[in-house]
């Protein structure tokens, strides 16, 4: 099994702490940010692991490099366009292989790997959280309309969902020709948002991986970096875990959030 981490934007909403220093590398916790996906994919025997990078790609790959010498690198050199084009420079690591895709700002528990482990690994799947509530999951988050295990929405400015995005995916060659095509019509500006919902609106609609209460976050701000690090390194993590459980054992999603 191979996975995909991300790794090449700049990290322009949390400057000035990443004028000099690749935001995957920012301490959350005690430990840099991208340590987290890597640690949760080899939790789940994922080995073979490739680091999408861009920003300050050089000092990335020196640093990494002396602590993960097993890792590859792939560098984007559009890394300030859409996500999706840094995962499409991964296509020739991933060959003809289903491949696990991490953020490198999400900070994310080894479970949610072992999740989507246990599920088909034949067909795309996006890992969503029915009751996220901490600030850094739901202040920009991505939301996902799914029902009956499917993916039928998914965006940002979405009136009505029941799940956010956690950025963690299984996903199969298949998603290759379609960032092609999209990059046919709007060229490099493509996001894996994007992807989910061409492929939603041409029958090939994304599984939905329940993941809800499992711990993860998404350090986009300065107030996302503030709270994740006093979530991982104070007290507050005891009580989040305690609510966390309760989620987890709760199961599936609750109704839907409709903004009107």
């Amino acid at each position: 099994m191979k996975g995909i981490i991300l790794a090449a934007g700049d990290g322009g909403r949390l400057r000035p702490l990443t004028f000099d220093m690749p935001k995957s590398l920012l301490k959350v916790g005690g430990i840099p940010l991208i340590d987290y996906p890597l640690a949760a994919l080899r939790s789940a025997g994922v080995s073979d692991i490739a680091i999408v990078v861009g920003y300050q790609a050089d000092r990335l790959c020196d640093e990494l490099s002396d602590l993960h010498p097993d890792l590859s690198f792939i560098y984007n050199e559009d890394y300030d366009e859409g996500n999706a084009i840094s995962l499409y420079t991964a296509r020739e690591f991933v060959q003809d292989d289903s491949f696990f895709l991490c953020m490198a700002d999400h900070p994310i528990s080894p479970d949610i790997p072992m999740r989507l482990m246990s599920g088909s690994l034949e067909s795309c799947m996006l890992c969503v959280d029915g009751r996220a509530s901490h600030p850094s999951q739901i202040g920009d988050a991505t939301r996902v309309l799914a029902n009956d295990g499917l993916i039928l929405e998914i965006g940002k400015q979405l009136r009505t969902w029941n799940a956010v995005d956690t950025g963690v995916f299984n996903m199969t060659p298949d998603v290759f020709p379609v960032i092609e095509g999209l990059m046919l019509r709007h060229q490099l500006d493509i996001g894996i948002s994007d992807i989910v919902t061409y492929m939603a609106a041409n029958g090939q609609p994304f599984m939905a991986c329940d993941v809800s209460g499992m711990f993860w976050a998404d350090v986009d701000t300065a107030e996302d970096y503030e709270s994740v690090n006093t979530l991982l390194t104070g007290a507050a993590w005891t009580a989040y875990m305690t609510e966390s459980s309760r989620a987890t054992s709760t199961g599936g999603f609750p109704g839907p959030r409709h903004v009107y």
